[in-house]
């Protein structure tokens, strides 16, 4: 049996010490954080670049993510406008937490390339995981990404941008959906 990767996909300033994504790497070796090259000022161009490389470097699939905030975001723009169709026959499935809204008021404004979040169906099964108090991306756009994308929407209640801050811990719903994604 094949045993899947998983790409970690951080967003705006990297996922710290107490951030499920830095639990599930030290819980499980075949996770591993896609560095970017600047977590402090992202470019679009350069956070897919550098997705596009983590992804080539993998042999051969199945490959899931496991994509947080601006993330989530890089992973569509590279799936739908960047990614050559032998990088996406890798890929078995992404988890997508806590869509953040390049138009919304608290968008980082040091994140560059965003503007324009496209919308249709994701080459791969994907699964958007909202809360119903994300101060980064309401509900209403998670739902119209999820809907555009053709991803299971899984709404899970004030909890924030669902990360350290929200108590998750190890989140072992998360893995399981992640594992879902597998296969």
């Amino acid at each position: 049996m094949i045993r899947t990767q998983t790409l970690v996909l951080p967003g705006y300033a990297n996922s710290g010490p107490g951030h499920w994504q830095t639990r599930w790497e030290a819980l499980d070796p075949s996770f591993a954080r896609v560095a970017m090259p600047d977590w402090d000022h992202p470019v679009r161009e350069a956070w897919c670049a550098t997705l596009d490389a983590a992804v080539a470097a993998q042999p051969r699939g199945p490959i899931c993510f496991a994509a947080h905030s601006l993330g989530c975001l890089t992973l569509a723009h590279w799936a739908l406008r960047e990614a050559q169709p032998a990088q996406l026959d890798k890929i078995a499935g992404a988890l997508l937490v806590a869509l953040p809204d390049p138009s919304g008021p608290s968008f980082p404004r040091d994140a560059h390339g965003y503007d324009d979040v496209p919308l249709a169906p994701l080459p791969f099964p994907s699964i958007v995981v909202a809360s119903s108090d994300d101060p980064y991306g309401t509900l209403a756009f998670a739902e119209r990404c999820a809907h555009a994308w053709g991803s299971r929407l899984i709404e899970i209640g004030p909890r924030g941008h669902i990360n350290a801050e929200s108590g998750l811990g190890d989140w072992e719903e998360g893995r399981a959906w992640l594992a879902s994604l597998a296969g």
